[in-house]
């Protein structure tokens, strides 16, 4: 029975679409009991997803963390910004977690010639605030081996994910890899805005 297969605590029970209409955001909040990092969003995520990167923030026990992406303008530290650090400088996204419970809070890319660049990374899972995009896919799936997962439980995993309705990639969506391969071609010349 693949129910029985723990992929993250905010889809392992079904995946509710409380999704509210008009939905403006909410407050990210880290793991500390005091003087917790407080990271405001004031707007609806896109592309939230299942992610079994090795590099992403995943809550104690899941096999995969939870990531959707806002507009970088729509983002601001409100609280305890000073307990921040990048957990990798030379990574593309940079990953600024909490110094004390070791949350990830957000993701940033620097480089303006990146697809994504304007976009924030976010675990929505941070947020009390119900109404959230619901996840809808599972990316880089295969990269949960790296992390000790024995390699004969992918099938098993893959039929979680189908089972909870999160398609199982080893990369992005199609419609992600999509932007890639345009934002790409435009930069090269290949495609014209």
């Amino acid at each position: 029975m693949t129910s029985a297969i723990s992929i993250h605590p905010s889809v392992d029970g079904g995946i509710r679409s409380v999704q509210v209409e008009n939905f403006s955001g909410g407050t990210l909040t880290c793991k500390c009991a005091t003087n917790p990092v407080q990271v405001q969003v004031s707007s609806q995520c896109a592309h939230n997803h299942v992610c079994g990167c090795t590099k992403c923030w995943k809550p104690e026990g899941a096999l995969f963390s939870m990531v959707a992406v806002v507009p970088r303008d729509k983002l601001s530290v409100v609280a305890n910004g000073d307990k921040l650090r990048v957990v990798d400088p030379n990574a593309v996204i940079q990953r600024y977690a909490c110094r004390d419970c070791g949350v990830h809070m957000y993701g940033r890319i620097e480089n303006q010639n990146h697809p994504f660049y304007g976009f924030d990374f976010i675990h929505p899972e941070l947020s009390k605030e119900e109404g959230w995009a619901p996840p809808e896919f599972a990316a880089f799936v295969s990269s949960v081996i790296e992390s000790g997962t024995d390699p004969a439980q992918m099938p098993a995993i893959r039929a979680r994910l189908k089972e909870l309705g999160l398609e199982p990639y080893d990369c992005l969506s199609p419609p992600l890899m999509d932007a890639i391969a345009t934002h790409n071609a435009k930069m090269s010349g290949v495609l014209k805005s």
